[in-house]
């Protein structure tokens, strides 16, 4: 329900947004880019400079008139964490205001939650301890399962068995800042289309994270989707073919278990077999480095995850039809193998005409990490006029 700050805490995103993508800009400039009163912009900008988001970083020049003052991001001492967890490896990033990040790390992520949340937390811990001039301001979390809306609670996460979890709740107990949790695609997904670099006109987009499992973010009409208890996207979880291999949801036939990272290592496992052979079974990144090296069953192990990925994304874009379509994961270090077979199974069996861009993410970007950080600021704006120094 909108309260009397919801205006206030929606044109301070706003104003913040277009500092961050436009600085060094004037008070003039974001009011023609905002369609705000100039008084308004200037109340806010007022608020951001007192509570230290920004700053003012020089003067301008024009032939008459008033010389405008440049705002830009006070990005010295404002810190956000950004925290990625996929079920193997979770990533620690401290970023500024402008998705710089000054520290990354890693821990394994482990399937005892108990043992997770005390060694992440005492990691967040030495990391703020390691920084002390810098004022933390939220902590934003992706984390591959999806939530409750309502009681911020992990409630379907196949490839991590801790169901009914509150990482939420137990982290802001742990460092005593405000966190934000979402699901790791829809992350990507309002990291990517606030970003503007897609165009000025995209407002469909999805983010489809290829791991262990397959998620979708979905931005249609310029809103995120969320669906019921926002659980809206599992299209990994999709039936293909009930006679298919069983799934970690404990289903047969998903899209994940015929597209994902582990189904090209299961494909590898069963070529090896067929020729007899028995060796242990390899990790998708070694995989990846057998296809470059042109082993032949790894090459064909990604040609036949390829082939599927397509079709499930062929199901997308007949039922979305997105403009861009941004693919998140370890598999985009293969994309010119395998974004070939995706493109032409697209061109294949999409038969309206609206077949979108697909662009792989760069795996060094480290999308699911910046969508965090971009969850964090999403959280502190609204906190932005009463931060503490």
């Amino acid at each position: 329900m909108a309260t009397s700050g919801t205006a206030r805490v929606i044109n301070t995103r706003l104003v913040l947004s277009l500092i961050r993508r436009h600085q060094p800009v004037s008070r003039a400039d974001l009011s023609r880019r905002s369609g705000l009163q100039r008084s308004t912009v200037s109340k806010i900008a007022d608020d951001l400079i007192a509570s230290r988001w920004i700053k003012e970083s020089g003067v301008g020049f024009l032939p008459r008139g008033r010389r405008p003052n440049f705002l830009q991001l006070n990005d010295q001492r404002v810190r956000v964490i950004g925290i990625s967890i996929q079920p193997a490896v979770t990533t620690i990033g401290v970023a500024a205001l402008d998705f710089q990040f000054v520290r990354k790390e890693a821990i394994a992520t482990t399937r005892d939650l108990k043992a997770f949340q005390a060694a992440l937390a005492q990691r967040l811990k030495a990391i703020m301890a390691a920084h002390p001039d810098d004022y933390f301001e939220a902590i934003g979390i992706a984390v591959s399962g999806r939530l409750d809306r309502l009681s911020q609670r992990l409630v379907f996460a196949p490839h991590l068995p801790w169901d009914g979890c509150n990482l939420k709740q137990e982290l802001e107990a742990a460092t005593g800042l405000p966190v934000e949790i979402e699901n790791t695609a829809n992350a990507c997904a309002s990291a990517e289309i606030s970003s503007g670099k897609y165009g000025e006109g995209v407002r469909n987009l999805l983010v489809v994270s290829v791991s262990e499992g397959i998620q979708v973010g979905m931005v249609l009409n310029g809103q995120m989707v969320l669906g019921r208890q926002g659980l809206a996207g599992e299209f990994g979880h999709v039936c293909l073919d009930a006679d298919g291999p069983v799934c970690a949801c404990g289903g047969r036939g998903c899209w994940e278990s015929f597209a994902s990272n582990t189904a090209a290592v299961n494909y590898y496992a069963e070529f090896l077999r067929a020729s007899a052979a028995h060796p242990a079974r390899i990790s998708f990144e070694n995989l990846l480095k057998l296809a470059a090296q042109n082993d032949a069953r790894a090459r064909e192990a990604l040609h036949r995850m390829a082939l599927s990925f397509g079709a499930g994304l062929a199901m997308l874009v007949t039922g979305l039809a997105p403009d861009v379509i941004v693919i998140v994961g370890e598999v985009t270090r293969a994309w010119p193998q395998v974004g070939e077979v995706v493109n032409q199974v697209l061109r294949e069996r999409v038969r309206l005409q609206c077949i979108p861009r697909v662009i792989p993410s760069e795996v060094e970007a480290d999308l699911p990490l910046r969508g965090a950080v971009a969850l964090a600021l999403q959280k502190c704006f609204g906190r932005s006029g009463q931060s503490q120094y």
